[in-house]
């Protein structure tokens, strides 16, 4: 991709006033749970960061027995019957309370909502999300936890733990990874 002659007269422009540019960058960092226990309750220490480090949003998803098979697209993702989820940063929870998830049940609204607003949030203007309610719950029920707008000023300084608590109404189910 080239800049027009317009545009690359106003970057010469701008680089010749020699003025301190501010250029953001983002990064998408996976960490795998690569089977979960099959219990109703899980803990999940996932990383020690540095501020610089420390994600700005975090995102959850459940595969079942999804890992090398080539029947089942890697694409998408369980609900696992999620009940509730935590995300710790440090001691400081960004939980939105107890949501009483329950799929089974269409209990999953805010789960939609948390999902849509993390697009407005992300990219910065008002849009649509890109998946309904019925394929968001069929292909890609993802936990978008945004607490960017919300850091406590203790999480200013020093490393950051970053851990996640979730529950289910029934046992997590073999072969199942984070």
């Amino acid at each position: 991709m080239r800049a027009s002659d317009q545009n690359r007269l106003l970057i010469l422009n701008l680089i010749n006033t020699d003025k301190a540019l501010t250029l953001t960058f983002r990064t998408w960092t996976l960490y795998e749970y690569p089977k979960l226990p099959t219990t109703l309750k899980h803990n999940w220490t996932v990383k020690t960061s540095s501020q610089l480090e420390k994600p700005r949003y975090v995102m959850l998803g459940f595969q079942t027995n999804r890992q090398n098979k080539k029947n089942r697209n890697a694409s998408h993702f369980d609900h696992v019957a999620l009940r509730d989820f935590e995300l710790y940063l440090n001691s400081q929870c960004y939980s939105y309370g107890n949501l009483n998830l329950n799929v089974t049940n269409n209990q999953f609204a805010l789960l939609y909502d948390m999902y849509s607003r993390f697009q407005t949030a992300y990219y910065g203007k008002e849009a649509e999300p890109l998946l309904y309610k019925k394929d968001f719950l069929n292909y890609e029920p993802l936990v978008v936890i945004d607490y960017c707008s919300k850091q406590n000023e203790l999480l200013k300084t020093g490393p950051v733990d970053v851990r996640l608590e979730f529950e289910s109404h029934q046992k997590f189910p073999a072969e199942t990874t984070a």
